[in-house]
């Protein structure tokens, strides 16, 4: 079943490379008492994510902080690719979800069979935005599409 408006961001537990190595990462410690724009792509590094996707909320992350939200990206990747493609993009301030099981994604029902591209299963593009872990607008991109979860398109509805 796929996460709508209103609903509770799923409570899973994410692994994150930190100084410090491997740490687990839960849901719960990224949504709970905060405002969060998350977005979510594919793939790092493919096409779509790495020239538009990424580089608009790190351009636009100031007009967030500044309505005091943060920012979140998720992608079925693993922790080591999202640190790289963070840094890659100079992507600080951001925080970089790698949902390497999918474990997010399935709980969210936004999976996307990418098999037919050689990318397995991985996350549809979406962005939502949440406030103390509870959905408040959705915004899911029809396949194949950049249109309403850009962060220009969240600015206008946060």
């Amino acid at each position: 079943m796929t996460i709508k408006v209103g609903d509770k961001v799923p409570s899973v537990m994410l692994k994150q490379l930190t100084a410090n190595g491997m740490q687990d990462l839960s849901t719960d410690s990224v949504f709970s008492n905060k405002k969060v724009v998350l977005f979510a792509v594919p793939g790092a590094f493919t096409p779509t994510c790495s020239a538009k996707h990424l580089p608009g909320f790190v351009e636009h992350l100031k007009d967030f902080t500044a309505k005091g939200i943060e920012v979140a990206c998720l992608s079925v990747n693993d922790p080591f690719v999202m640190k790289a493609w963070s840094e890659a993009h100079k992507a600080d301030g951001i925080t970089m979800l790698p949902d390497g099981n999918g474990t997010l994604t399935k709980a969210l029902g936004l999976e996307l069979d990418g098999s037919g591209n050689g990318l397995g299963m991985r996350s549809q593009r979406f962005a939502f935005y949440a406030e103390n872990g509870v959905v408040k607008a959705l915004a899911v991109e029809k396949p194949g599409t950049f249109e309403v979860s850009s962060a220009e398109a969240m600015l206008k509805i946060v």
